[in-house]
Order: C-alpha cells, then sequence, then structure tokens
C-alpha cells in the first residue's frame, strides 16, 4: 500500500487494485472547500488514467463522511463545484470505473450527495444520511434531487427531500440506499472488500456496464439496446472476452489485461 497527498486536504492510498480516496478535514467534518473539490478531482483523474486500479473507494477522515458545502468558504468566495464535474468534482463527472462511497458518520447535503454519484454505496449502521436543503431555503442541487427518486421509492425520496430529516444507516440499508450496512467504523474495510470482489472482473465489462446503465437513463428502450449491442460487440472482440471464455473452459481463475 503507498499513499500519497494529492491537495492539502484530500490523500489516496493504493490497496491492491483499489484507491482508496479520503477527504481528511476532520475538523471541519470533511465540508467542501475548493482544496477538496480540487483534490477530489486529481484523485479521479488518477483512478481513471492508471490501468492497474479498478474501483475507487470514497471516504472521509475522523468517523464522518462529509457535510457537504463548506459554508464559511463559500461566503469568502470559494466554489465547491468543478466546471463540467459538478459539486466537489464528482456529482457531474463521467467515469468509467466503478465507485464506492465508505460512509461513517454525517453524509448530508453535498455529503449525501457525493454518496449518490457513486456506484456502490457501504454504510455504518449509525452513519447519517440527509438533505437538509429545504430548511435553508435551498434544494439538493448536487444531483440528490434527480437522483434521489430513481434510487429509493418516490414517496420515500420525497420525504428525504421534503422534510430535510436524515435516517440511519440501518435505515438507508432498509430502503436500499445502502449495498452493505456495518457496525461502526468498518465501512472502508467492506467497502474495500467490496471493491476487491469487483476487481476479479474484466474491467472492460465494469466499464460497459457503466456506460450502457447511463446510457439507459431516460431514454426510449430502443435507444439504449442500441447502446448495449454497441458495446458488446466491443467487448466480443476484446481479449479479455476470450480470455474469460477461455478461463472458464480451462477451470482456472482468468488474467485480464484491460483490452
Amino acid at each position: 500500500m503507498s499513499s500519497t497527498e494529492v491537495s492539502t486536504e484530500v490523500r489516496t492510498e493504493r490497496v491492491g487494485s483499489s484507491l482508496l480516496i479520503t477527504i481528511d478535514r476532520p475538523k471541519a467534518r470533511n465540508a467542501v472547500n475548493a482544496a477538496v473539490a480540487a483534490g477530489v478531482t486529481a484523485a479521479l483523474d488518477e483512478l481513471e488514467a492508471d490501468p492497474e486500479l479498478r474501483v475507487g473507494v470514497l471516504t472521509g477522515a475522523g468517523g464522518t463522511f462529509c457535510t457537504g458545502m463548506d459554508l464559511k468558504a463559500a461566503l469568502k468566495g470559494e466554489s465547491p463545484e468543478v466546471p463540467g464535474r459538478g459539486f466537489a468534482g464528482l456529482t457531474e463527472a463521467q467515469l468509467s470505473k466503478p465507485l464506492i462511497a465508505a460512509v461513517e458518520g454525517y453524509a448530508l447535503g453535498g455529503g449525501c450527495e457525493l454518496a449518490l454519484g457513486c456506484d456502490l454505496i457501504v454504510a455504518a449502521e449509525d452513519a447519517k444520511f440527509g438533505l437538509p436543503e429545504v430548511t435553508r431555503g435551498l434544494i439538493a442541487a448536487g444531483g440528490g434531487v434527480i437522483r434521489l427518486p430513481k434510487r429509493i421509492p418516490y414517496h420515500l425520496a420525497m420525504e428525504f427531500l421534503l422534510t430535510g430529516e436524515p435516517v440511519s444507516g440501518s435505515r438507508a440499508g432498509e430502503l436500499g440506499l445502502a449495498n452493505r450496512v456495518t457496525a461502526s467504523g468498518e465501512a472502508v474495510d467492506v467497502a474495500l472488500q467490496l471493491a476487491e470482489r469487483l476487481t476479479a472482473n474484466a474491467p472492460l465489462a465494469l466499464a460497459a456496464v457503466k456506460k450502457v446503465v447511463r446510457a439507459a437513463d431516460g431514454v426510449p428502450e430502443a435507444e439504449s439496446l442500441a447502446v448495449m449491442r454497441k458495446e458488446m460487440g466491443v467487448l466480443m472482440s476484446s481479449a479479455d472476452a476470450h480470455e474469460g471464455m477461455t478461463a472458464f473452459a480451462e477451470r482456472r481463475a482468468p488474467q485480464w489485461k484491460g483490452k
């Protein structure tokens, strides 16, 4: 394992084929300022650019995931947004590799939206998810008002969005918002275990799944099927697909090359 600092307030650590990205502002409950946004952007660029890295895990230091936008920094003119990539450089980013949120403590406002921007969520049972923007005269404009009703039933999502009241990690699991619910303090370990499970699969296929799922969002089925067929055609001609079928026939573990 190797650890690096990609900004003054974000650090990364390589764990096998996974990249652990940690927002490191525990005294500010990992609120997002310009430095955090730049750091998360740099970390995600590292994940995307390195073929040895297959999965990212996003978390926060000090027992808190993220409490959203740093209001003090915003009042000074700092922006938590990255052009073309959204809040903290994540909520509008088009990533080809899977990203898992490992949530301990508070995931509120923009912090909840960061979790929603990930592909999978692992939550400690005592974590707190909430979108309290309406209590400040705002809406969850980092994708929360759009994504949450697609993740959980409409009426439950509207309760989140209209009351602003948080729910526990245990409740998030019951609603289907979290993939795994862990004891307090174990979210990162379980997220890394889940990431390791994903890295056993072909990287091109993982990227194709994400691409097709995005393409199918809100479009007629015929259009999404066309995208799916195109991606399947690319995969069938890849070395990884040949390796996967050969390994199955030879009853051995495949050796993926990502091409």
